[in-house]
């Protein structure tokens, strides 16, 4: 099964929320509701989305704040951020922007506009995942010359979890489960078990050494990469 990518509505009407959810669910995408800045900041711990819309006007922590805040957290500094409000004056609009936002759509707006714009920033984002130097803590991947080191030592990875590591460092602190992975990494035209992944986890640790750690099971749900779960360890 493929994975729907995962979009946070961070929106406090509920009518809102609701048509611009069934909208996303008809277009392939999972929506996540989240009708304040609080129960936002939760949703984020858990599990970090593709895309974030975020409304202005907010109950507490207001939309803007909430994006400078995100913006400036290593953990969510790369998720793209839509930013929806009735405030459609140029200066809110480079307001919106400057705290961090990829784009800006004025209340009310199109659902086929919205759905559009969610498609670009996803187009604009994929190109940085796939290919060059990806790093995570003292982690380093470079796609183009097939090499991984950790704190500046080369690491030996077998071609399958070369690409699994891959995928995992630049979809870093979410979980993935078993079947995401295998349609991502092995792709969606292989046919094999599921525990099979398990296999190449264990084998992907061993190569890691020390940095196995940082590859986390979480239970009932699959596998996450995490610079937490080495620090942990480490303290």
């Amino acid at each position: 099964m493929r994975r729907l990518p995962g979009v946070l509505i961070v929106e406090d009407e509920p009518a809102i929320a609701e048509l611009i959810s069934v909208n996303l669910r008809h277009s392939g995408f999972r929506p996540i509701w989240a009708m304040d800045s609080v129960t936002a900041q939760a949703e984020l711990e858990s599990v970090l989305p593709d895309v974030i819309l975020l409304d202005w006007m907010l109950p507490g922590e207001s939309g803007l704040a909430l994006a400078k805040r995100w913006r400036a957290h290593p953990r969510t500094k790369t998720i793209p951020i839509i930013m929806l409000t009735a405030r459609g004056d140029e200066v809110d609009r480079v307001a919106g922007l400057d705290a961090g936002a990829d784009d800006y759509i004025a209340k009310p707006f199109s659902t086929k506009e919205l759905l559009a714009r969610i498609r670009a920033v996803l187009r604009r984002r994929a190109p940085e995942q796939a290919e060059g130097q990806v790093t995570l803590g003292e982690l380093c991947l470079d796609a183009a010359t097939y090499r991984v080191t950790f704190q500046a030592q080369p690491l030996k990875l077998g071609p399958t979890e070369f690409k699994l590591l891959h995928y995992l460092m630049t979809h870093a602190e979410r979980v993935h489960s078993r079947s995401q992975l295998l349609d991502k990494v092995w792709g969606d035209h292989v046919f094999i078990e599921e525990r099979t992944v398990d296999v190449h986890v264990k084998r992907l640790r061993e190569a890691l050494g020390e940095a196995g750690a940082m590859v986390e099971t979480v239970r009932g749900a699959g596998y996450r990469l995490t610079v937490q779960a080495l620090l942990a360890k480490q303290a």
